[in-house]
């Protein structure tokens, strides 16, 4: 790589803690030192072309304080190129010749520090949220060393997550997966070490469903979910495949930060964390359905409790996370239906690999609940394998749901969908 560098400016920090962590990408072992520094525009959106043109620009920041908002070129669409730019940034592709720059029309004074991070897009289109690695980073305590996995999309806020992990911890290795790795990871991962995994309950959903052994044989002592809701089902699966590792849940938003860390192996936390109030961590609290956050870790100019959009369901003493409150409720005839409830039924079917539910417009009713599965024991042949075809999976949830919950209409597909975000919007 001979991206060029900006090792004529004075840093404006010292060397993160973390410098010395060994790196691989591409199956090419570097460490963050190795990296070379590009010369980045100030204030810059920076599109990588790959995952090591990222790790560089997140160490460019890490020293040298440079505004920055870093994504891959396919989350950046025209109108938000157009945004980019009005808002003062110079918006450039990082490729292996440095930044190759398209100048705003009305430049402005950077924001030392400031790194914006570009929102899932779950609720309509991706959002610009800012915030600084001292917000992004919220493991600061020892940890034991490690040798994480980073399957995440350049600059989405799981992804800064892991990378803040080892710019800071020394002994917190990385080894990242390009987009066109991810089917092989479990190879990659257990040819380098990897003890460590972060990704959403569909990255591991998928990975179980493609190639269960293969995982099985990856040394993970540590395993994180997060970005979609957690259910038992995912829990229970990977405590089967890795009964000795530790298995968390995260809940966290580019707008408020990480907010719910859980290591108990069940879904949902604790009733009794609801409103308690702690000095430098979260608050928690429900308000109409919906999980309410006030975070020492928000995002700028979002002090206070902020409003998630996610729809929240206590039971058994433990507060689920369902789904987006947009989305994930139904009105059939009347009645309430939460489609995350329906999805956790489907999940905990033997067979069932992954799940959707959603509402669909029908008579009288007005909407009916339906699904599409992805079926563990699926055969591409055809051939008879005791498979549960629809009405088996009806039955199954008209034995565990009231009536109006039950779908009307169940679409097995062949593969478990994935987006760049590694979500399958669930």
């Amino acid at each position: 790589m001979t991206v060029a560098t900006s090792r004529h400016l004075t840093p404006a920090s010292p060397e993160p803690a973390g410098v010395d962590n060994r790196l691989v990408v591409g199956g090419a072992p570097l460490t963050w030192r190795s990296l070379p520094t590009p010369t980045l525009p100030d204030p810059a959106a920076v599109l990588a072309r790959s995952a090591v043109h990222a790790l560089t620009a997140a160490r460019q920041h890490a020293v040298h304080g440079t505004e920055l908002l870093l994504s891959t070129a396919s989350r950046v669409d025209a109108v938000m190129r157009t945004e980019l730019l009005t808002a003062g940034f110079t918006v450039g592709v990082l490729d292996d010749d440095g930044v190759h720059p398209s100048a705003p029309a009305r430049p402005r004074a950077a924001e030392p520090g400031r790194l914006w991070l570009l929102t899932s897009g779950s609720t309509g289109r991706p959002k610009r949220v800012g915030h600084t690695l001292d917000t992004l980073t919220t493991v600061r305590g020892d940890q034991p060393e490690r040798t994480w996995l980073c399957p995440y999309a350049p600059g989405t806020y799981a992804w800064w997550q892991v990378v803040t992990l080892s710019l800071t911890q020394p002994g917190q290795h990385l080894v990242v997966v390009e987009p066109d790795e991810l089917d092989d990871w479990p190879t990659v991962a257990a040819t380098h070490g990897v003890d460590a995994a972060s990704g959403t309950p569909t990255f591991w959903r998928r990975t179980l469903y493609r190639d269960a052994e293969a995982l099985a044989r990856v040394p993970l002592r540590q395993i994180t979910l997060g970005g979609e809701p957690v259910d038992q089902a995912i829990l229970d699966q990977l405590r089967e495949v890795f009964p000795t590792a530790r298995i968390s849940w995260i809940y966290a938003s580019s707008e408020a930060g990480a907010s719910i860390v859980v290591h108990d192996g069940r879904a949902g936390f604790p009733v009794d964390w609801l409103d308690r109030e702690t000095p430098g961590r979260p608050t928690l609290s429900v308000r109409d359905d919906e999980l309410v956050v006030t975070s020492p870790y928000h995002g700028a100019g979002l002090a206070g409790p902020i409003r998630t959009g996610d729809r929240v369901q206590v039971l058994d003493g433990r507060v689920l996370i369902t789904g987006r409150l947009d989305s994930d409720e139904i009105n059939v005839g009347g009645s309430k239906v939460s489609a995350g409830v329906v999805r956790g039924v489907l999940t905990g079917h033997p067979a069932v690999a992954w799940a959707r539910v959603t509402g669909r417009r029908a008579p009288v009713l007005g909407r009916m609940v339906v699904a599409e599965v992805v079926l563990a024991a699926a055969d591409p042949s055809g051939a008879d394998t005791g498979v549960p075809d629809e009405a088996a999976l009806v039955r199954w949830c008209a034995d565990r749901l009231p009536e109006h919950a039950v779908p009307r209409r169940i679409r097995v597909l062949t593969d478990i969908p994935v987006k760049e975000t590694l979500k399958s919007d669930v």
